[in-house]
This record gives structure tokens, C-alpha cells and sequence, in this order.
């Protein structure tokens, strides 16, 4: 079983290596196709309502068994959808190719996270959820670095043949087709330990959220709104950069910069405070503080030196954040409802990655400040609707301890 939670651990971060190798030639591709600026958040916007849509659909499939080949098939919709973004040339049609890769590799996201939950314990899980946290973070850097070195490097281009942006597409969409050979190889699908007569129907895994705790429900909100002000700063930095008169390269570096350090946390910091037994109230002063750095670096006279030191406190607080709210979630699960339930997490996840690059796209436009003051008043949101869970959570217990 050890060997199991390993092997997903390893997927996630050659998986987030490859599908962030686009990212840092986004900006200057969209521009040198003569698109406007804020189709960059348009295009990011439709990916993740392909995100929202397909997360309950594989979450509820994959519950049923045969996970590797669902994984299989999302991963093959996203090479697709990858490789025409790239070509189309058109931005009608890289809309829809956005929507559709959204809308496959949301099957691995989804799957691989349920199948860690299902074989390890419950007292193992925060820490193995932040190991995958740390490897997203850390494939990601190294992605978004590898993406700027090949379309930069002069020795890279002419190996690669990566003479114009898109061709990054197409090396992306080939390596994809070999991380699919690697989960049909090595991973190995778990019998569901509650099998059901009940017949597959995508359009059911939708109801589950009824069956979920009022306050699971608006923790859930709380994820859209903190979402939404994390996917803002992750994905505008890269513009913010660029507008700076920084390079893809340069870029690339601050991103594998902040994967190490989210790396860093998510292996000695998160165990620590994955002991807390008050772990919405550590949730509640993560938002505080996220808020608080947001506001500051971005109004910073010395952005660069602002980024490699007070942000990179945002970067471990969210790597600390990531693994508290998987958890938080898992615990509200029954045996054979992983998949489902962490679907209905991945579709509120992307509901903030839906709204905020569309409304972000739009602020950016006007002020660059606007938009990052943004993210972190839906930081502030999140916070206000933890609090409102805490202060249900106190009440019960207080109404327990009278009957007492």
C-alpha cells in the first residue's frame, strides 16, 4: 500500500511538470496571434469550467471501479486539446480546445487524489495530501521553467526545433502521450471495497452536493472564494512579469524558486500543523495573513526583492493551506464515495478558477493593483464564511456538553 501512495505522489509531479510546460509562452503566444489581453484569462476561465464540469462526472465513474482506463482517457483529451490550442489559430476555436483539455485532465486530477485517500489512513492522510501538494507545486515550478528554457535557450531551440511558441504545444501534447504510457504500466486499480448494482449516470454525480453537510457546503463557497484569489495571483504574476519587462526565463526561475519553497513547507512544516486540532481556526489565520502579504507586495517600491522574500510567505502558507482543506473534506466522505466527493471539491475549486481569470482578465485591464487587491479581499470572504463554520462548530458542542 505504501508503494501505491508513492506512485501516485510520483504522477502528480511528472504530470504537473508536462501540462505547466505551456504556461510561460501563453501571454507572449496569445499576443503574437494578435488576440487581446484579456482572452488570456477567457482562455484559462474555460479550461477550468472544463475542470468544474468534469470533476464530478470521473469523480462518480471512478467510483465504480476502473479508474486506470477513465485516467487514461482524460489524459488523452488533453494531449488533443493541447496540441490544436497551440494550432488552430484561431481563438473561437482555442476557446473550446481550453474547455475540452479542461475537461479531460480533470479525470487524473480527480482520481489519482480519491485513490490516495481510499489506501491510506486517516492519520497518514494530511501528510500525503501535502506531499501532493509539494509536487504539484514543485512539478509546476520546474514546468513553468522548462517551458521558458526551451522556448528561450538557443541550444534548446534548435534540438526541439521550438521555433515559434505553439511548437511548445506540440512537445507538451508528445510527452503527455508518454506520462499515459506510465500510468497504464504502473498504476493498478483498487477494487472498490463497496461494490453497487447501481448504474453508471454522469449526470447524477451532480445531486451528491444534497447529500452534504450544511457547513461542508459553505466550506466548500469558502474554497471558490480562496480559489479564486490564489488562481488570480498564480496565473496574473505571469502577465505582471512579463509587463515588468521580465523574460519567460525569468519568470520560470521565480516559479521553480517558489516551487522549492512550497516544497520545503509541505515536507517539515505541514506535518506540524497537521496536529492542530483546531485546524479551521489555523485555516481562519492563513487567510488573515495571505490577505495581508497580497496587499503589501504588490504596492512594494522593490517588487523583485518583495517576491523572493515576503510572497514566498503566501507560498508557504498555501502549501500549508492546500493539504488542511483536502483533509478537512476527506473526513466528510464514506468508503466508496471518494471519488464523488472529491469530483464535487475539484468542481468548487474550479468555480473560482472559472470566475477569476474572466472577472481578473477585466481588472487587470484597468489597474494591474486593482486585481491583486482583489485576490486578497476574497481571501478576506473565505475567512468571514470559516468563521461562521467555527462559530456552528462551537455551538453544537456547546448544546452537546448540556445534555451531558
Amino acid at each position: 500500500m505504501k508503494k501505491e501512495r508513492y506512485l501516485v505522489v510520483l504522477f502528480f509531479f511528472v504530470q504537473n511538470i508536462i501540462h505547466n510546460l505551456g504556461h510561460p509562452v501563453t501571454p507572449a503566444f496569445v499576443k503574437s496571434l494578435g488576440i487581446q489581453d484579456y482572452m488570456f484569462g477567457v482562455f484559462f476561465a474555460t479550461m477550468s469550467f472544463g475542470l468544474m464540469v468534469g470533476g464530478p462526472i470521473w469523480g462518480s465513474l471512478g467510483d465504480k471501479g476502473k479508474k486506470k482506463t477513465y485516467i487514461i482517457i482524460g489524459l488523452l483529451m488533453y494531449s488533443i486539446g493541447q496540441f490544436f490550442f497551440g494550432y488552430s489559430n484561431n481563438q473561437y476555436l482555442m476557446v473550446f480546445f481550453r474547455f475540452f483539455s479542461g475537461l479531460g485532465v480533470v479525470s487524473s486530477i480527480t482520481l489519482l487524489t480519491s485513490h490516495l485517500i481510499e489506501v491510506t489512513e486517516k492519520e497518514n492522510r494530511a501528510r500525503f495530501l501535502a506531499y501532493i501538494g509539494a509536487v504539484t507545486t514543485l512539478g509546476a515550478s520546474l514546468g513553468y521553467f522548462l517551458g521558458g528554457f526551451i522556448s528561450t535557450n538557443p541550444v534548446m531551440v534548435d534540438i526541439l526545433h521550438v521555433t515559434n511558441f505553439k511548437e511548445v504545444f506540440l512537445v507538451q501534447a508528445v510527452l503527455n502521450i508518454g506520462y499515459i504510457v506510465l500510468i497504464a504500466t504502473l498504476f493498478t486499480d483498487r477494487k472498490c471495497a463497496m461494490p453497487t448494482t447501481e448504474k453508471n449516470n454522469i449526470f447524477k454525480s451532480f445531486s451528491f452536493i444534497n447529500k452534504v453537510d450544511y457547513r461542508l457546503f459553505l466550506f466548500l463557497i469558502a474554497l471558490a472564494f480562496i480559489t479564486m484569489g490564489a488562481t488570480n495571483l498564480n496565473k496574473f504574476i505571469d502577465v505582471y512579469f512579463n509587463d515588468l519587462g521580465y523574460t519567460s526565463y525569468d519568470l520560470g526561475n521565480f516559479k521553480m524558486v517558489a516551487g522549492y519553497v512550497s516544497l520545503f513547507a509541505s515536507i517539515l512544516i505541514v506535518p506540524f500543523f497537521s496536529r492542530f486540532r483546531k485546524q479551521i481556526g489555523l485555516m481562519m489565520a492563513i487567510q488573515v495573513v495571505s490577505a495581508a502579504i497580497v496587499f503589501y507586495t504588490f504596492r512594494s517600491d522593490e517588487f523583485i526583492i518583495t517576491a523572493y522574500s515576503v510572497y514566498m510567505v503566501y507560498i508557504v502558507l498555501k502549501a500549508v493551506f492546500t493539504p488542511l482543506e483536502q483533509n478537512y473534506i476527506s473526513l466528510h466522505a464514506k468508503e466508496g464515495e471518494y471519488g464523488k466527493l472529491m469530483g464535487i471539491r475539484q468542481s468548487f475549486v474550479s468555480i473560482g478558477m472559472v470566475i477569476g481569470p474572466l472577472v481578473g482578465g477585466f481588472l487587470y485591464e484597468k489597474s494591474s493593483l486593482l486585481l491583486f487587491d482583489s485576490s486578497a479581499i476574497t481571501f478576506l470572504i473565505g475567512l468571514v464564511l470559516l468563521v461562521f463554520i467555527n462559530i456552528s462548530y462551537r455551538k453544537n458542542r456547546n448544546v452537546e456538553s448540556s445534555l451531558d
